[in-house]
């Protein structure tokens, strides 16, 4: 779901998931609307040509058979198989996997941790993994079992969209499929960015990543993975321009107050889980910062946000929609 300057609900954890992902906007007016969260599966996938033998971002070469059974290990690549046509064949799902067509399936995997055991227990033909799944030992026991499974690198930038599709389509072989997803969706990116207002000053925004429960409260840098959608919104990402060259660093009202963020980016669980705007003011730093003096926040659901797959764009538009005041 995607917010605008509001609270929203729910506890989980963060990952990196057409119609839109299920939004409630805040109108300039007040009004609201709901989109469904789903995904948009293409309208002609075609059957997979099977085996394939591809390369695992791990190193290593894999053959695929059978796409019978496939349990993909985050919530972005469940949203790609879904994407490409392959929903039916899915037995598992990522607890940040909550689009319609996945919400009754099985959950896995949680916060990159793989339950083995749960995995093995729905006789896969085929695993997909991220770069950051673990633990080593799961993965590798997943692999001693006989299962094929196919790592895929992570996901930092807009440019990786395309790459990270057309892996998922070759380890299941619909290629074909894969490049009919990688145009569609770059399409619809390249209609979002046209359509963004020109503004003489950009706007700086910060994202953070909060977790209340937990007491984890960190200030996105250069490598979170969100510069390069803000970027693409027309704003600066503040901690990266502030000289965070890492992905996180603990919030700091030093470290605020140098990123001096005039608005903050943050996922809707993250905000739920410190009691909404009341409460994210409250972080030692924000309301001393132009965004928390404004209360100027910017959400987005924790499993598409940096997802980079085939709704992103709906990612960019509801962060363009909510910087600018312009969403529908």
């Amino acid at each position: 779901m995607a917010t605008g300057c509001g609270d929203a609900g729910g506890d989980g954890t963060a990952n990196g998931s057409g119609s839109s992902p299920s939004t409630t906007g805040a109108s300039p007016t007040g009004a609201s609307t709901t989109v469904r969260d789903r995904v948009e599966p293409l309208a002609d996938p075609v059957a997979p040509r099977l085996p394939v033998t591809v390369p695992s971002a791990d190193g290593r070469t894999v053959t695929v058979a059978s796409t019978e059974r496939i349990v993909p290990l985050s919530g972005s690549l469940n949203e790609i198989v879904f994407t490409l046509g392959l929903g039916p064949k899915v037995v598992a799902r990522d607890i940040t996997a909550t689009f319609e067509q996945a919400a009754e399936l099985p959950v896995v995997t949680r916060a990159h941790d793989v339950s083995a055991e749960s995995v093995l227990s729905l006789r896969p033909t085929v695993v997909l993994a991220e770069g950051t799944t673990g633990p080593a030992e799961a993965i590798a026991q997943i692999r001693d079992a006989g299962i094929p499974l196919v790592v895929v690198k992570p996901a930092k930038a807009l440019a990786d969209v395309g790459t990270r599709i057309d892996a998922v389509a070759a380890a299941l072989g619909v290629p074909d499929s894969g490049t009919a997803l990688r145009k569609r969706t770059q399409e619809r990116i390249d209609a979002v960015r046209k359509g963004i207002p020109a503004r003489g000053e950009k706007p700086r925004v910060g994202f953070l990543y909060v977790r209340g429960s937990a007491a984890v409260y960190l200030l996105g840098g250069a490598e979170s993975g969100a510069s390069s959608l803000l970027e693409a919104a027309g704003a600066i990402d503040a901690g990266k321009e502030s000289g965070l060259t890492k992905d996180f660093t603990p919030i700091t009202s030093e470290a605020l107050a140098k990123a001096a963020p005039e608005a903050i980016l943050v996922m809707s669980k993250g905000l739920a889980s410190v009691g909404g705007i009341d409460g994210l003011v409250k972080v030692p730093g924000v309301a001393e910062t132009p965004a928390g003096a404004d209360r100027r926040v910017v959400t987005v659901d924790d499993g598409v946000l940096l997802s980079y797959g085939p709704r992103t764009d709906q990612v960019l538009k509801s962060l363009v929609g909510q910087l600018y005041g312009e969403e529908e």
